[in-house]
């Protein structure tokens, strides 16, 4: 279960934080998540992403059992001045061997309340089309708004269907209403 595992925004790369990013993202993408990457994934194409993932406009949140890092999402803000309403869920990762614990739901909670103290109001995703992740999605809220056939090649060369979700967060004097 989620019990023991505390959620911490990532903001430097130090400490072997990037080591065991890019662990966790190899992981994922070996066990066939469309997450940007195909595998075999190298662990330096691994990190070499991680280094640029911190910015002002994106915020990284990791779940730590112990001192590792088995989960990741991360919020990016629309930083345009008619987007600043808006954020995108992005990444959302657990490691295989973690799932179906309620990790994915703590970090997607962390995340949306993140978006609400930065006054942001809508949230988008997108997910591969029949992954287990829709579900999810579902199941907190977010409204599917559409499905893009051919959006993402697969580790067997097929081209993946993507289907795009939104959330709209209630704001009350108490942060985020589901």
């Amino acid at each position: 279960m989620s019990d023991n595992i505390t959620l911490q925004r990532i903001t430097t790369l130090d400490g072997g934080a990037a080591e065991q990013l890019s662990r966790l993202l190899i992981h994922v993408v070996e066990d066939g998540a469309s997450v940007g990457f195909l595998p075999p994934l190298s662990r330096e194409e691994a990190e070499g992403y991680w280094q640029q993932v911190i910015a002002d406009d994106v915020q990284l949140w990791a779940a730590i059992q112990g001192e590792c890092i088995i989960g990741t999402v991360q919020l990016h803000l629309a930083m345009k001045a008619n987007a600043l309403h808006r954020a995108e869920i992005a990444k959302l990762m657990v490691d295989p061997s973690s799932r179906r614990g309620g990790i994915g739901r703590k970090l997607m909670h962390t995340a949306e309340q993140a978006a609400f103290c930065e006054g942001r109001s809508l949230l988008v995703l997108d997910t591969r089309s029949g992954d287990p992740s829709n579900l999810l999605y579902r199941s907190i809220g977010y409204i599917e708004a559409g499905h893009i056939p051919h959006y993402a090649r697969s580790a067997n060369g097929e081209l993946d269907g993507t289907t795009l979700y939104y959330k709209l967060l209630a704001h009350d004097k108490n942060g985020v209403k589901e």
